[in-house]
């Protein structure tokens, strides 16, 4: 299914195809697709309002934060059995350039887990992996590593550059990690995107601590809340992919 790309199907943008179809469907059957069309306009709509994205990314990091966090004032160590011996930087997202001479670079919120990554490197002076591959041209990992090393001045001792997904993330830079002695780690990613994270880890089994990436505070509840905002809905799309991909690895990987 090249012709459609799999971000298509994850929410709020499902809810956005399924409207055209609504009403695609209407021209020929009016009621069954205008009831399809106003099913999914709803949805986005719930999509788009604060509220409804607050909820479902606290939904996110609940999923994930069961698990021990290292607190911010405390040495590796402080959780029972797993000291982290290094720091795994996941990719996110990267900004292609379209100029000659112009070369590809992170993207925001790779950028983000980067400058978490730098604060943590400098705070336990544990060596860094970063983790990610590329369709094309250099991949994630390299992109990471210049960033890291030229604006952050910070070292970078491994590149995971095969990876494809969070879950090849947590598999190939496990490898690199144990041929290098290293028992367990510090994992960097976003929040709302630390569930799958960890749930790989764990079906691998190599024990990783989360430090995820600084999050801003809930807004106070108001009747703004409960009007659609674009931001709301880009939170939303995050969470709901977030929940969509862990469905999909507990069956795709949960053999292991």
């Amino acid at each position: 299914m090249a012709w459609l790309s799999y971000s298509s199907l994850i929410p709020p943008n499902l809810f956005i195809l399924l409207a055209m179809i609504g009403v695609l469907i209407a021209w020929r059957r009016k009621p069954f697709g205008l009831a399809v069309a106003t099913a999914a306009i709803g949805l986005v709509y719930l999509s788009a309002m604060p509220v409804t994205a607050g909820l479902l990314i606290r939904w996110a990091e609940a999923i994930a934060f069961d698990e021990p966090t290292l607190p911010s004032d405390q040495p590796p160590g402080v959780i029972p059995g797993v000291i982290p011996g290094a720091i795994i930087v996941l990719s996110a997202d990267a900004r292609r350039s379209a100029v000659p001479g112009v070369p590809d670079t992170v993207g925001q919120l790779t950028l983000e887990r980067l400058a978490e990554a730098a604060r943590q490197q400098r705070r336990l002076g544990l060596p860094i992996l970063v983790s990610g591959g590329g369709p094309r041209g250099a991949s994630l990992a390299v992109l990471m590593s210049r960033v890291l090393q030229e604006d952050f001045r910070v070292p970078v001792q491994w590149r995971e550059e095969r990876s494809r997904n969070t879950f090849e993330n947590a598999l190939y830079s496990a490898e690199i990690l144990r041929g290098a002695g290293i028992p367990a780690a510090l994992v960097i990613a976003h929040p709302w995107d630390m569930a799958r994270a960890l749930w790989s880890f764990r079906a691998i089994g190599y024990p990783v601590v989360p430090s995820p990436t600084p999050e801003d505070g809930s807004p106070p509840l108001s009747v703004a809340a409960f009007l659609p905002q674009v931001p709301a809905l880009l939170e939303s799309y995050y969470a709901l992919h977030e929940l969509t991909g862990l469905a999909w690895y507990r069956v795709r990987y949960g053999h292991r």
